[in-house]
C-alpha cells in the first residue's frame, strides 16, 4: 500500500513526466524547424546568389566584348578581365554547393559551356584580327554560348529556388504538425494533471479534511466519535491514533465524571452542614450549588437565577465581579431580616468573586452570615450600657456636686492635704462624667434616639483654629511641634460646632498622648467635591496593622498601651458624630511612623436649600 511519501512522489513524478514530454516535443520541433531554415540559408541560398553573380558577370563580359567591337578596347578589356574573375568565383561556389538532384549535371554542363566561351573569347577581342572576323566570332560563337551559359545558370537558380520553396513548405508543415502535436500533448498532460489532482485529493486532502472535522468534533466534546481508517498509510496511522486518543479521553472523562460527582456530593454534604446560607453562582448568575438554609430561607436553589431574587443579591454579584473583591465589606453590609421557624433572624450578605488560574472571573460565592446572635448581643450590650449609664449619672452628679461644695469650703475649711485629695477626686469624677456622656451618646445613636444636632454654617479655618487652641500649651510643654495647612478659600461646612469640637478634641488629645517629645502634630483642611476633608496627623508610635481596623469599635483599646487614655470610647463617639452629620472618618497608620486620621463634613454650598432653611 502506498504511503503519503510515495503518493506525493507519484504526484510530483506525474508533473515531471508532463514537463519532460512538453520539453522533448518542443526540442524536437525546434530542431526540425532549425534544420529546415539551415537548409534554406546554408544550401540553396548560396547557389541562388552564385547563379545571380554568374549571370551578372556574364552580362558584363558580354558588354566588354561589345565595347571592343565598337572600338573602345581599353574599357572593354577592363570589363572582361574583372567579370571573368567574378564569374569564375561564383562558378566555383556553385560547384562546391551541389545540394539539389540534377544540379551537379547542369553545373558541369555550365562549366563546359563557360570553358568553350572563355576559349573562343580571344577570337573576338584579338587586336590583330580584322574587325569582320571578330564580329563573326562574336555572333556565330560567343553570343550563342552566352545564351546557353545564362540559361544553364538560370536553370540552376530555378532548381534552388524550387528547393527553397519546398523546404519552406516542409518547415510550415512541420510547424503545423508540431503545433497539432503540442495541442494534443497539452490536452493529454492536462488530463493527466487533473487525474493526479483528483487522486491526490482523494489520497491526501480528503483524509486530512476528515481528520480536521473529527478533531473539531472531539474539541466540542464528542468523544464517542470514531474516525474511519480506510488506508494503511501515515494518515491511516494518524486516524488510528485519533481513535486511541478519543478512547483515552472517554475513559478519562468517565473517571473525571465519577470523581466530580463524588466531589459534588461531598461538597453538597459539607454545604448542608454549614451554619450560614451559602450558594455558588456561575458567570451567568445561576445557582450551581447551595446549602439547605440558602434554599429554604432565600430561594437559592440550583438553577435559580439570582437576578429574579430580592434582597439586592444581583447588585452584589455584579459589583463583586467588576471590582474583583468581596462585596460589600462586612461593616457596611445591610442586614436582611427573615423569619425562620417563627423566629426572627438577621443575615448579612456578602459576594466573593471566584477567579481561575488566569485571574479571570468564573462566578461568585454568596455567603449570608447569620448575625442574629451578634445583633442580640449588641442590643443587650447597648441596653446594659444605657441602663448602667442612666443609673450612674444621678449618683455621679451628686458626687461631683459634693466635691465642688467641699472645694469651695462652704461647709468648712480644708487642709492642704484634704484639698489635694478632693482635686484628684474632681478630676476623676470629670473623667467618669465624660465616659458616661460618651456611653449615653453611643447608646442613643445605636437606638436611633440621638439628640437633635444644631447645624449651622462655619468656616473650616475657625473650626481648626478653635480646636487647636486648647492644646497649644500642652503640646509646647511636651515638646511637640504644631503645624497647620489651610489651602485657599475653603467653603463653609454644615455642622454642629459643639459636636465637631468634640471630634477634634478626641483626635488631638490622642495624637498628643501618643507622640513623644520632639515629634510633630499636623492639622489640615482641603476642599473636595461635596465635602471638606479635615486631617489630623502625628509622628507618634502608630498603630499595629492588625489593630487599625478596630480602633473605631466601642471599648476597644490597643493591647499593651498605657491605660491613661481611657476605656476606648472616644474614637467610637467621634465616628458616631461624624457619620450622624453625613460624613466619613478613616485612619491610616504605620507602627513607629505615626498615625493620620481624616474626616469629612458636608459643604454648605452643596446642601439642599430646604435643609439649610430648617
Amino acid at each position: 500500500m502506498l504511503g503519503i511519501r510515495q503518493k506525493v512522489i507519484l504526484g510530483f513524478a506525474g508533473l515531471l513526466i508532463i514537463i519532460l514530454a512538453i520539453g522533448v516535443q518542443s526540442i524536437v520541433t525546434l530542431t526540425g524547424l532549425g534544420e529546415s531554415i539551415d537548409v534554406i540559408l546554408r544550401e540553396n541560398y548560396l547557389s541562388v546568389i552564385a547563379c545571380q553573380e554568374m549571370k551578372e558577370g556574364l552580362e558584363r563580359i558580354d558588354s566588354g566584348l561589345l565595347f571592343t567591337l565598337l572600338g573602345d578596347r581599353a574599357q572593354g578589356e577592363d570589363l572582361i578581365l574583372k567579370n571573368e574573375a567574378v564569374f569564375e568565383k561564383a562558378l566555383q561556389t556553385e560547384l562546391n554547393n551541389i545540394t539539389v538532384p540534377g544540379e551537379g549535371k547542369t553545373a558541369e554542363r555550365l562549366r563546359g559551356l563557360y570553358a568553350t566561351y572563355r576559349d573562343t573569347l580571344p577570337q573576338a577581342v584579338a587586336a590583330d584580327r580584322p574587325l569582320a572576323l571578330r564580329h563573326d566570332a562574336y555572333f556565330s560563337s560567343l553570343f550563342p554560348l552566352f545564351g546557353q551559359i545564362k540559361a544553364a545558370a538560370e536553370e540552376i537558380l530555378q532548381m534552388n529556388q524550387r528547393n527553397m520553396s519546398e523546404a519552406n513548405d516542409r518547415a510550415r508543415l512541420s510547424a503545423s504538425q508540431a503545433r497539432s502535436g503540442m495541442y494534443l500533448l497539452l490536452g493529454l498532460c492536462t488530463l493527466i494533471a487533473i487525474a493526479f489532482m483528483h487522486f491526490t485529493g482523494r489520497w491526501i486532502l480528503r483524509p486530512v479534511k476528515r481528520l480536521t472535522l473529527s478533531a473539531d468534533e472531539i474539541r466540542r466534546g464528542n468523544l464517542d466519535l470514531v474516525v474511519p481508517s480506510d488506508s494503511h498509510d501515515e494518515i491511516g496511522t494518524l486516524a488510528e491514533s485519533f481513535n486511541a486518543m478519543a478512547a483515552s479521553l472517554r475513559e478519562l472523562r468517565r473517571t473525571d465524571q465519577a470523581r466530580l460527582l463524588r466531589v459534588q456530593r461531598a461538597t453538597q454534604e459539607a454545604f448542608d452542614r454549614l451554619p450560614d446560607a451559602v450558594a455558588v453562582v456561575d458567570l451567568e448568575g445561576r445557582v450551581e450549588v447551595s446549602t439547605e438554609s440558602a434554599k429554604t430561607v432565600f430561594g437559592l436553589r440550583p438553577g435559580a437565577p439570582i437576578f429574579d431574587l430580592p434582597y439586592g443579591l444581583a447588585d452584589y454579584f455584579k459589583e463583586a465581579l467588576a471590582e474583583g473583591r468581596p462585596v460589600p465589606a462586612e461593616s457596611q453590609a445591610p442586614m436582611i431580616q427573615r423569619f425562620v421557624g417563627g423566629e426572627e433572624r438577621f443575615f448579612r450578605p456578602e459576594a466573593v468573586p471566584i477567579r481561575d488560574a488566569d485571574r479571570q472571573p468564573t462566578g461568585a460565592i454568596f455567603v449570608l452570615h447569620d448575625v442574629t446572635q451578634l445583633r442580640q448581643q449588641n442590643e443587650l450590650k447597648t441596653s446594659v450600657i444605657r441602663a448602667v449609664s442612666h443609673q450612674l449619672k444621678t449618683p455621679m452628679t451628686s458626687i461631683r456636686m459634693a466635691i465642688h461644695v467641699l472645694l469651695e469650703e462652704k461647709i468648712g475649711s480644708l487642709s492642704e492635704k484634704q484639698a489635694e485629695v478632693l482635686l484628684a477626686a474632681r478630676e476623676d469624677s470629670d473623667r467618669l462624667q465624660e465616659i458616661l456622656s460618651n456611653l449615653l451618646d453611643i447608646g442613643r445613636t445605636e437606638s436611633g434616639k440621638a439628640e437633635v444636632y444644631n447645624y449651622q454654617s462655619f468656616s473650616p479655618q475657625s473650626l481648626v483654629m478653635d480646636a487647636l487652641e486648647p492644646f497649644r500649651r500642652t503640646a509646647q510643654e511636651k515638646g511637640i511641634a504644631l503645624g497647620v495647612e489651610l489651602r485657599g478659600n475653603l467653603p463653609d461646612v454644615w455642622t454642629d460646632r459643639t459636636r465637631t469640637s468634640h471630634v477634634f478634641a478626641n483626635l488631638l488629645s490622642n495624637a498628643i498622648r501618643h507622640t513623644p517629645a520632639g515629634g510633630r502634630l499636623f492639622l489640615a483642611a482641603k476642599e473636595e467635591e461635596d465635602v471638606v476633608r479635615f486631617v489630623v496627623s502625628d509622628t507618634g508610635e502608630g498603630i499595629p496593622a492588625e489593630f487599625v481596623g478596630h480602633v473605631f469599635e466601642p471599648l476597644f483599646r490597643v493591647p499593651g498601651r498605657d491605660s491613661a487614655g481611657g476605656p476606648g470610647l472616644g474614637l467610637a463617639t467621634a465616628k458616631e458624630i461624624v457619620e450622624a452629620q453625613g460624613g466619613t472618618i478613616s485612619v491610616e497608620s504605620r507602627e513607629g511612623k505615626g498615625t493620620t486620621f481624616s474626616f469629612t463634613l458636608r459643604r454648605t454650598d452643596r446642601i439642599d436649600s430646604k435643609e439649610v432653611s430648617q
